[in-house]
Formats: structure tokens, sequence, C-alpha cells
């Protein structure tokens, strides 16, 4: 009877073991007091509950946080109780309700992509995402985050881009590094993940990725070595792939010698769920918890003990460098969580990152911001009623609500188009009860088709609307990357109702303005003629609707930039070749989520360190919108800039000066332009970026960045080592990678080495990189 009360209580969330409070050097007795079968349940997870479906891998969630992406297993007679992880990287994403609390809910903040977050330029803001973040996981129970996300943008269709921040490795890494610091602040630890070079959906468990040495240094590993040495995150996910053959989670090269011994990395590494093959070369490689954790996975570490695969030393260093995280965490430190995190003030952040992070693009003849007119504005297209938040899979959140862009602009009090919104809202309801229900939980959402607009239709709305404002909508989500039809370019029926909407318009003098509601890049090139004003929104998160509402009306005056470039076509792309590589074998007959597990295939990176804004101004190739760009409804000058030399660094200042009539803020970027030597390099880098306080007209601000010897260098692989090459370096200060108004220089006297690394992750084969002439 004492069994089966205990046994209800656990699952009902009324009992837990009393974590025993630890510190480092309590970890080696812990060990020693720990028989073999002890420490293999440290380094395998309990299992997780598979949303949507009944059973569970290895145990359940359930009787800590429901929801929760997995925890580790518990050790009774020693204390050591179950650690709390979840999913984000948008919001803590646990379910919102627990039958043992059921008066409460447990909603968490649903804060913007991170796509429209690094479009903010603005680590500080970053930083405060973080901590609110933080806050809610602390208060919800969660030990662990999984994220942030920091995958570089290799393509445009890469069907996880909007958890991810740039095509940059250097803003990748500085807006990790804002988020690790603001979140670990409230005592949660962070994932920065997918460790490494994992930069597409399909066939991912089963990918091999053959990249070069170079690239993979400059370009896939950089953003998550800034982070790691910036922010110091508790924890590293490794990924699904393999790099150059060798699976992420089984590579001693990847976890060991680059992350901890090159790096300093002092935190443990888990898999992404399910990855990698063999649990003995994973506790080999270093990768130290095996996630969510299954009981072969247990079987499979004990057979390896028992044949001598594997040591039970190397097991024991597995388990210390886990509990030395696990003795940080509010659980062995006994933190009784409120389960009332401030969700008022993390809304108000939330909105404040996603108005910050849209962009303007275009903005002709002052179109923007909006006055408040007599008639109505025409409010068009599915996405102004039914806007889309963020991406699906891992990296959604349980929400209380979302606002669209139709209810920001209510709230806000603007005059709309009530027979056209209960047009939309009639067609949405009709087309959304068409699609079938999710079979499951990581199948990504469908939304309703465009609706097509008459000639007459749309001349009735021109006369009697004082303007157009389109939302053009997409989504997207883990397991599938996007396509290239009907996603990354427009429908005919988009197409189409852009092109006629702005002809009704224009014939009567007034404006059409279109709005992004997007998670990643699109084709604007063929279109963009139409508008004359563009703002990207993104995918904004709950507050999104509120957040536009503000920029449109000049509440908030935009000062996003893009972090990653707008193609004029898909095929201009240098990836566009290779992405996203080929199938080695044939696909499996089964449904369900084996169907997602994919199969054995490669992609060559061929592009090499070609990526982004580095192959376009490298090889002169025409983009819709660059890199860094993004208007504002003010004006601003750069000038003064000084470049200079301190103890071998360099150090650059600039003013930024608002010469316009409305307070704003702007963002400087440092690029550099190596000069020509053995090594092939990019015609521009960026190196730095920094963003002013909200500036006054008339007012301004001076920044000041410092360069290492370490940002001048390139990695020559020959060598092992990143190389200074002598020459002439160009510091190139401004708003975009088009745009860079103030040139200075600094020379290099002599090549120098800057840092020798390890000959590691070397291709089998060779790859015919691309060149420049």
């Amino acid at each position: 009877m004492k069994r089966c009360l205990l046994l209800l209580l656990i699952s009902m969330g009324y009992y837990s073991i009393k974590a025993q409070q630890i510190t480092a050097n309590d970890i080696p007795a812990i060990i020693g007091k720990l028989t073999v079968e002890e420490k293999v349940k440290l380094v395998v997870g309990a299992g997780m509950k598979m949303p949507g479906q009944g059973g569970t891998t290895v145990g359940s969630t359930e009787d800590k946080v429901p929801g929760a992406a997995g925890t580790s297993q518990s050790i009774e007679r020693l204390g050591i109780a179950k650690v709390v992880m979840a999913d984000g990287p948008a919001g803590v994403r646990i379910d919102p309700k627990r039958s043992s609390q059921a008066d409460q809910t447990f909603y968490c903040t649903g804060f913007p992509v991170a796509t429209s977050i690094a479009s903010t330029f603005n680590t500080e803001l970053m930083e405060k995402v973080g901590v609110a973040y933080g806050n809610e996981a602390k208060e919800y129970g969660v030990d662990i985050a999984l994220a942030p996300a920091l995958n570089i943008h290799r393509n445009p269709l890469g069907g996880r881009n909007f958890e991810y921040y740039s095509e940059d490795p250097v803003v990748s890494g500085k807006m990790a590094a804002a988020f690790v610091r603001g979140l670990q602040s409230q005592g949660v630890g962070a994932t920065i993940k997918h460790f490494a070079a994992n930069n597409q959906e399909t066939n991912r468990n089963k990918i091999n990725t053959i990249v070069s040495e170079r690239a993979l240094r400059e370009i896939y590993l950089r953003n998550f070595e800034i982070a790691v040495k910036e922010s110091q995150p508790w924890c590293v996910m490794s990924s699904y792939n393999k790099i150059n053959e060798v699976f992420a989670s089984e590579s001693p090269e990847l976890l060991t010698t680059i992350l901890r011994k090159e790096w300093g990395f002092k935190g443990f590494v888990m898999t992404d769920w399910f990855g990698g093959e063999s649990p003995a070369k994973q506790m080999l490689a270093g990768n130290d918890l095996l996630m969510p954790g299954t009981t072969k996975q247990e079987q499979d570490i004990l057979n390896a003990i028992k044949d001598g695969s594997l040591s039970e030393n190397v097991l024991n260093k597995n388990v210390e460098a886990i509990l030395k995280v696990y003795s940080q965490t509010l659980t062995f430190r006994n933190y009784k969580p409120s389960y009332k995190p401030d969700l008022e003030a993390h809304k108000r952040v939330a909105k404040d990152a996603a108005s910050e992070g849209m962009v303007l693009v275009k903005n002709e003849n002052y179109t923007l911001p909006l006055k408040n007119a007599q008639s109505p504005i025409a409010l068009l297209g599915i996405g102004s009623y039914e806007t889309i938040a963020g991406g699906t899979g891992s990296g959604d959140v349980n929400k209380a609500y979302t606002v669209s862009i139709y209810e920001g602009l209510q709230k806000k009090g603007i005059l709309l188009s009530e027979p056209l919104a209960n047009y939309y809202q009639k067609y949405l309801k009709e087309e959304k009860a068409k699609i079938p229900p999710k079979q499951f939980f990581f199948e990504p959402d469908k939304i309703a088709p465009e609706m097509g607009f008459s000639d007459k239709q749309l001349d009735s709305l021109a006369e009697v609307s004082s303007v157009a404002v389109f939302t053009l909508t997409r989504t997207s989500g883990e397991f599938a990357d996007r396509k290239l039809e009907a996603d990354f370019n427009l429908t005919q029926v988009e197409s189409d109702h852009l092109k006629k909407t702005a002809e009704a318009f224009h014939k009567r003098n007034k404006r059409f303005i279109v709005l992004l509601n997007i998670g990643g890049v699109i084709e604007t090139a063929s279109w963009k003629q139409y508008a004359d004003a563009i703002l990207i929104t993104w995918q904004s998160g709950q507050e999104g609707g509120h957040a536009v509402a503000d920029v449109l009306f000049g509440t908030v005056n935009p000062s996003g930039k893009l972090a990653t470039t707008f193609p004029v076509n898909y095929e201009d792309v240098s990836s566009s070749k290779n992405f996203p590589g080929k199938e080695l074998e044939a696909h499996t007959k089964e449904g369900g989520f084996a169907a997602f597990m994919g199969v054995k295939s490669e992609v060559v990176y061929e592009e090499d360190i070609f990526v982004g804004y580095r192959y376009f101004k490298t090889f002169g190739v025409p983009v819709s919108y660059p890199f860094g760009f993004g208007l504002s409804y003010s004006k601003f000058s750069l000038s003064n800039l000084k470049v200079s030399e301190s103890k071998g660094d360099v150090k650059i200042t600039c003013v930024i000066k608002n010469t316009g009539k409305s307070p704003g803020k702007e963002v400087a970027q440092v690029f550099i332009a190596a000069p020509k030597g053995n090594l092939i390099k990019p015609a521009k880098e960026l190196k730095a970026f920094a963003k002013t306080k909200l500036l006054k007209p008339g007012e301004q601000q001076q920044l000041e960045f410092t360069l290492t010897s370490a940002d001048l260098a390139s990695f020559d692989a020959s060598q092992s080592a990143w190389i200074t090459e002598k020459g002439s370096y160009g510091i190139l200060v401004g708003t975009s990678v088009a745009d860079l108004p103030l040139k200075g220089k600094y020379d290099v006297k002599e090549t120098k080495v800057v840092s020798k690394t390890n000959k590691v992750l070397v291709p089998a084969r060779d790859i015919n990189t691309l060149r420049t002439k």
C-alpha cells in the first residue's frame, strides 16, 4: 500500500528526491561510490514523452516538468536527482497544463525567432531576451535549456534557418554568446547547438557533410568558438550529421581536441535526440550524455565495458563532466520554482525585440510611417489575419496567444476595412477546416493558400481605402527543408495579387505596402517594384502584431539590419548547386517517425568559405538586398574614422550622428578587406558591429571597436594554423556590406602565425572548391 501511494505521489509531482548539494571537490568521492550500472544511468537520459503520442522511450519526464524534452536519471541513494532539459530557442517549450496543478497554466513567452532577433544587431537586447527566457525556465522548474541554436544560414532553403541567427559566424557567435550570458545569469544552463556543420534538415540523421578544414574553421566552427570563449555555456549539443565520414557525436577530434583542448570548454556534451550510432564511440569521443536515452544504449555501454572496448576510466570522465554541471543546477541547489515568472515584463521584452528586429528594405517617397486616415486601410493577405509567430518542431513555443497584425492595428485604434476582414476570416475558417490534423507533432504546419481577388474587387477596395497593406507569409520547421516553388518563390496567385493590387491603388495615387511575415529568405527581386514600401517583420513572436503596428505608424523607428542576404534568384546562391546533397540509398517504406530519420547521403560544400555575402561580394553577383542592409525613418551620417594600434590590437573609432528628423538607432558594421597573399580571401569579411543608443535628431555617439590579430587571420590548412599575412588591411565601416563610406587601413609588416591548431577533421577526399580567378 505504501509503495502504491509513493508511486502515485511521484506520478503527480508531489514527491521528488532532495538533491545532494555538491561541489567540484566532492565529485571524485561520489564517482567512487557509484556502481558501473549507476554510472551508465548518469550518461544515458531517462527518455522522453513524445508529444501527441502515447508511450515513452525509457521513462517519462511527467513527474517533473510535463512537456520538457528530457531528463537525466536519478541515483536516489546518493541524492542525485533528475535534471530537467527543455527545448527552445524562441521560448521555453513545455506543456501549458499539468495534471498535478490543474488550476494553473504554464504558458511561456513566445519571443521572435532567432533570425529576427539577430536582425537587431543589438547584443544588449539579446541578453535581455536571455534573462527573460532564463527566468521562465527557472520558475517553471527547468534546469538546462536546449538553446541557443547558432548554425549558419548556408542555404536559404534550410528548414530551421528561422532558429539560427545569420549567414555570418561573427553575428551568430556574438548573438549566441549574449543570449547565453543572459540565460545563465538566472542559474539555468545554456546548450549551444547543433555542433557542427548542421545546415540542413534533409536526411539530417544520416548526411555526411564533406567540407574543407578551412571552411570548417572560418565559417562553421568560428561561431561556436566565439560563443564558447565569450560566454562559457554549460552544455554543447552535438549534431546528427557526419563531418568528413565521422558522426559529430562520435568525433573525438571535434568534441575533445577542438572543443575542449583548443577552446577550453568546461561543460559537458550531449547528443541531439537519438543522435549517432555507437554509444561506446560517443563516450570515447567526449560526448558525455546520450539523450533522450534508451535501455539499448545502457546495455551497449555495459557490454562495451565488459568486453574492454570502453574503459571505465573513460566512463568516469564522462560522469565527472556531467556532475560538474549538474552541481550548478537549480535542482541540485534545491531551488523551489514559484511557477510565477514575470510574464508581463517578458511580454514587453518580446515586443521590443520584435520591433527592433524588423527590417525596412524599401520606403519610396516616405510612404512609411503611416498616419491614421479617415478612410480605412485595406489589410490584405492571409498573414495579416493568421500571422505566423514562429516555426514548428522543437523551436516552437506553447504560448498563451499570438497577436495578429490585424489585432495589433485594431488595438492601436487604426481604421481598417471590416468587410474585408470578415471576408478573410470566413475564408480562413473554411480553408483551415480542410487541413487534416497532424499525425505527428513534428510535422510542419500547413497554412491556407493565398486568396485571389478579381480586378473589380481590387478596384472597389482602392476606391474606398486609404492605403493597401499586404502580408506575405511563410512557415517552416524541423525535419524538412523548404521548397523552391511556392515557398522561396511566390505562387502565381501571390505574384498576380501583388501586381494587381499595386495597379489598382497606384492609379488612384494611393500607396501599396508589403509586409513579409517570414522565417527565412524569399525571392523579392521579381515583384519588389510593385511596392512603395516593404517591411520584413519576420516571425516576430507572440507580440508580433503589436510590434508591426508600432513600426508602421512610427511609434518605433525601424532599425533592423539583414543578418542574411536576399539573392535575386535562388540559383545565384553559392550552395544552390549542391544543396541538400545526394542520397546514396533508397528511402525506407516505413511511415511516421522513421520516415524522418533519413537515408545514407552526402553533401559536398564545394563553395568552401564563400557563403552568403562572402560569395556575392567576391564574385560580383548582384543581390536583391545585401547583408547588413536596413532603412530608417531618419537619416544618419558616419564620420571621424580613426584606426590605431595598441599592444598589437587594432583600435577603431567612428562617430554616428542622427541627421534626420526622427529619433532612431543605427548600426555600425566593421569589415576588413585583406591584402592578396598566398591564401584566397573573400572581398570583405565582417569582424565587429555595434548599435547606437536611441539618438535624438542632431545627437551623435562615438562607437569603439577592437580587433585582435586573430580577427585579421585566415586559416591555413597546410600549416594547421591561423595566419595573418603581411600587407595593408582595409578597415571599412558602414551600414551594410554594400555601403561602407569610412575607409582606413592597418599595415601588417610581416606574416605571422597567430595560433597553431591540431590537424583534425581532414576530408577523406579532395574537394573541388570554389576559387577566385
